[in-house]
């Protein structure tokens, strides 16, 4: 699941007539690059959400086909249901199986291969998530989790959430799927019980949350890009 149903509210007046999903960068929607990187690396299967402006991701990347990928979408209506509330309205199309769910408003060059091989262990054990965290960004100095030998943990020195997670339907399967719910409780509640795994990414990752981090990454793919061509 990719979520794409925020306002974009730091993103004004960027999101005032585009949702943020499909603000371009490197050529071409953020959304798109989540796309393809996942279709490289055969999860081909996606929900998408949507609230504001969701008309327009639907028009634009219809039912997923030209990238090699089938689409389904959840509408929030009649505004988004945060992170949680989001994911537990759409629990209906993603099956009984653990299921990877992406922030659409991050860029990260994490190996969506490794996926598949994490769902596999939250369906063999007694987990109910497997969190990616990366380094704190300037942003957000104190993090969100600790790591310790693999499980995530609630003390200092923490990481920051990435935004890449894998979930057991049974997370959501207790919240009411039309009310508005964040995420951040439901981990801490597991995290206190030992049932999150996690992993720590080192390589490239930007919370594209502003609009002078979107023209900061803008520039760094297009330089990249202009690099492996020359």
């Amino acid at each position: 699941m990719i979520l794409a149903a925020g306002r974009g509210e730091r993103m004004r007046p960027l999101t005032d007539h585009t949702p943020k999903p499909l603000l371009p960068v490197g050529g071409k929607p953020l959304i798109v690059w989540h796309i393809e990187r996942l279709a490289g690396a055969g999860i081909i299967e996606l929900v998408i959400n949507h609230a504001h402006l969701g008309a327009q991701i639907e028009n634009t990347l219809g039912d997923g086909s030209r990238f090699g990928v089938d689409i389904r979408y959840s509408p929030e209506r009649p505004a988004a249901l945060e992170t949680a509330g989001g994911v537990a309205h759409a629990l209906h199309l993603l099956g009984n199986e653990p299921f990877a769910v992406i922030n659409g408003d991050i860029f990260c060059d994490y190996n969506y291969t490794c996926l598949a091989r994490h769902a596999g262990k939250l369906q063999a054990g007694n987990d109910t998530a497997h969190l990616v965290l990366v380094n704190n960004p300037p942003h957000h100095p104190d993090g969100d989790f600790g790591l310790q030998q693999g499980r995530v943990v609630n003390n200092a020195p923490r990481l920051t959430f990435s935004g890449i997670g894998i979930y057991q339907p049974s997370l959501f399967s207790r919240l009411d799927r039309n009310a508005a719910a964040p995420l951040a409780p439901l981990l801490r509640e597991q995290i206190t019980q030992g049932k999150v795994s996690g992993e720590h990414h080192a390589g490239h990752w930007t919370d594209v949350g502003t609009p002078q981090r979107l023209q900061e990454l803008d520039n760094a793919l297009r330089t990249s890009q202009n690099a492996n061509h020359a």
